[in-house]
């Protein structure tokens, strides 16, 4: 494939967006790092994602991609990419991705050694391929994988990892302690997501008045406080789920646009369970080390689930029949969650399970 990994002293891996398949490339990271210990790693992330990564212990550095989800869609972004791939002198780019267009910016970059994910004949300007079939269901990040095992890496235990720094930890109990919070466990609800700059698919968000039933159940439970987040983006999923607590009578403390991304993965880190929709957040919180129970609806967990170790992850859903190439090639038919969702029992029931593991 190539002449020594020796040879191999700088590795660029390309995943611009978003968030959730950012963190499902994390296992291929340590894969990486662990099968070229002296090399440097670079990232080249989107914008949107650069911040869960700046501080990644495998990382020798993260490259700002630019704000599009493909930056090789457009002439322009794509020739800026391919100089600043060419910049970084790399021996070896890793790219998992499908795109056709995203392997021309490291084969214009004159990287000699790359490799990438082969759909459909869509890797053609791999030196390394990746053989997908898209018709076999199998979760994304075990997909990234297998770039490392085309590569002849050790992929045994390579999970969604993002460790939180000591700055975002910091930020994290600080935020808590100027909101009131207590020293009383604390369960993290983010209702919100569905919202990146790859795709809008506001579909999967789990209705609030169910985010807060089962919020008020798990606290009880475990005699937790309430902690919201969200971001600008997650603005009426929030404002629905303060108006059905407000009717419980509750307290709440209330984070919303007030913590950076990495800082909410540390929170969720902290807290006791995080519970959120299948979006890149609560991808975010499991890579952290959170115990995450995420609701799916309108997307295939066999496909999304959190990629972390069995126990600390639970997903809620109500099987249903989905796309078979998953949520890029379309919506289930007039989805509903009330018909086709799952209820706030089921829900309770893992939430329970996975407090008690």
């Amino acid at each position: 494939m190539f002449a020594t990994k020796s040879a191999i002293r700088r590795i660029v891996l390309i995943k611009p967006c978003c968030i959730g398949d950012v963190i499902f490339a994390t296992p291929l990271l340590t894969a990486l790092r662990r099968g070229f210990p002296d090399a440097a790693i670079d990232w080249a992330v989107g914008s949107s994602a650069i911040a869960a990564l700046r501080e990644h212990p495998d990382l020798s550095a993260v490259l700002d991609s630019g704000p599009l989800a493909n930056p090789a869609s457009r002439p322009a972004s794509l020739l800026k990419l391919a100089r600043m791939l060419r910049a970084g002198r790399y021996d070896l780019a890793v790219v998992p991705d499908r795109s056709p267009l995203m392997g021309l910016a490291p084969l214009l970059a004159g990287i000699h050694v790359r490799a990438g994910l082969d759909s459909a004949g869509r890797g053609f300007t791999y030196t390394i391929k990746a053989p997908i079939d898209p018709d076999v269901v199998r979760h994304e990040a075990d997909i990234y994988l297998d770039i490392a095992r085309r590569l002849g890496l050790n992929v045994e235990n390579c999970w969604a990892n993002v460790p939180p720094s000591s700055g975002a930890l910091a930020a994290a109990r600080d935020a808590l302690n100027a909101a009131g919070a207590t020293d009383r466990p604390f369960v993290v609800i983010h209702p919100g997501g569905g919202v990146n700059p790859g795709m809008v698919m506001v579909e999967k968000r789990w209705p609030a008045v169910n985010f807060a039933a089962l919020a008020v159940r798990v606290a009880d439970r475990v005699g937790a406080q309430i902690v919201l987040v969200g971001a600008a983006q997650d603005r009426e999923a929030v404002s629905a789920f303060r108006a059905a607590w407000t009717g419980l009578d509750r307290p709440l403390i209330d984070l919303t646009e007030r913590l950076a991304l990495p800082e909410v993965g540390a929170l969720a880190s902290l807290a006791s369970l995080y519970v959120g929709n299948d979006n890149g957040v609560g991808h975010l919180a499991a890579a952290s080390g959170a115990k995450v129970l995420m609701i799916f609806g309108p997307s295939d967990p066999s496909r999304y689930r959190p990629f972390v170790p069995e126990g600390r992850a639970r997903v809620a859903w109500k099987a249903i029949h989905l796309p078979e190439r998953g949520v890029s090639s379309g919506m289930p038919f007039q989805f509903d969650w009330e018909r086709d969702g799952i209820g706030v029992e089921g829900a309770c029931e893992q939430a329970f399970s996975l407090l008690q593991s």
